[in-house]
């Protein structure tokens, strides 16, 4: 690095103008100050020396489009083994919660539905191994599924990076790589991620272009299951309730509502001495479920608002946003369909025609 330090250059100039008559001449003096000092640096992207400014800490690089940051923070990652420890003990014990729930779900609802109904026993099955196996499967992808690394890029070298090649590009101090402008790196993964929406320490795992789509598929199918489960674990306990031991109202020395409300809160707790395990079980999940529902289905709806949106939940802190544009195409690009949802609809009904003909 060379610094030339040299004094500005002050040059003196007079301009004379006509004065009124009577007036005292004046003279004014002009000075034009002129700054030559550069700063010579090398560019991360392609190589090639720059002089610039020294008062410019950021520049952009007028050959390959490259981002220098000199006063870009240098993140501490030694606590980065903990980070990891703690998103895999999530992983696990979520993943053994799922599979209690689906064990005693099985264990306290599916005899008293058998029971009851055989066709109902079967349909009961069906859901049970549907809402399982894709509940299950898609929180294994969401978790252990890279969540999108950037594309490797040829940086470094004059010949090999084009004009405009590293267009917006910065240099990631922990990764030692070139980082897209649509890319972010996460300290608790150890990379940059593509697109990233955010870290989920449930999932053990960055939510970004690799993954974020099964992401959503967990959160919707985790929905439809604890629904499922609140609907059916509150039915078969109502089936299996001991019956309600009524006290005289004469005995109470109340109003009627009070005294009818007190008789059916006496009664209702003398019936739970006589519940048998089965219906502790199915009280725990239905209160559970409701419980994981509600908070899934809110973070399911704020996802769906960013897709909606064109955003992610970074991009939405940020000051920029590439899609501007508010459409339900963007919810079904999202989900692997290119085309607007009109043109498969069009499609099938042609077809259709053309059969008829």
């Amino acid at each position: 690095m060379d610094l030339t330090d040299s004094a500005p250059s002050i040059r003196p100039s007079s301009d004379s103008i006509p004065l009124p008559s009577g007036s005292a001449p004046r003279q004014e003096d002009h000075y034009v100050a002129s700054i030559i000092e550069e700063h010579e640096t090398t560019c991360w992207g392609c190589g090639l020396r720059l002089v610039i400014s020294p008062y410019a800490p950021i520049f952009k690089c007028g050959w390959c489009g490259a981002i220098t940051n000199h006063n870009a923070r240098k993140f501490n990652n030694k606590y980065f083994w903990l980070r990891r420890l703690r998103d895999r003990s999530f992983v696990s014990i979520l993943l053994l919660f799922m599979l209690f729930i689906i064990g005693s779900g099985v264990w306290a609802i599916y005899p008293v539905i058998v029971s009851m109904s055989y066709f109902f026993g079967i349909f009961h099955s069906i859901m049970v191994i549907i809402l399982s196996i894709t509940t299950l499967s898609t929180y294994i992808l969401a978790a252990f599924r890279s969540p999108g690394a950037p594309p490797l890029i040829s940086w470094g070298s004059y010949p090999a990076v084009g004009r405009g090649a590293l267009g917006d590009y910065t240099f990631c101090q922990l990764c030692s790589k070139p980082k897209s402008p649509n890319a972010h790196h996460c300290r608790s993964c150890g990379m940059c991620v593509l697109d990233m929406d955010h870290h989920c320490p449930f999932i053990g795992n960055c939510v970004g272009a690799g993954n974020h789509r099964s992401f959503i598929l967990f959160l919707m199918s985790a929905v439809a299951s604890t629904f499922y489960v609140s609907i059916i674990s509150s039915y078969v306990a109502y089936q299996i309730w001991p019956p309600l031991r009524h006290i005289p109202t004469a005995v109470l020395s109340r109003s009627t509502v009070v005294s009818v409300l007190t008789e059916r809160t006496f009664a209702f707790l003398i019936s739970v001495e006589y519940l048998p395990i089965r219906g502790f079980v199915l009280i725990y999940l239905f209160f559970a479920s409701i419980s994981v529902e509600i908070g899934l289905a809110v973070l399911l709806w704020q996802q769906l608002c960013y897709i909606y949106e064109g955003k992610t939940y970074l991009s939405q802190l940020s000051s920029h946003n590439d899609v501007d544009e508010k459409d339900c195409q963007n919810i079904v690009r999202f989900f692997g369909f290119p085309y607007p949802a009109t043109r498969y609809v069009l499609s099938i009904w042609n077809s259709k025609k053309s059969h008829k003909k």
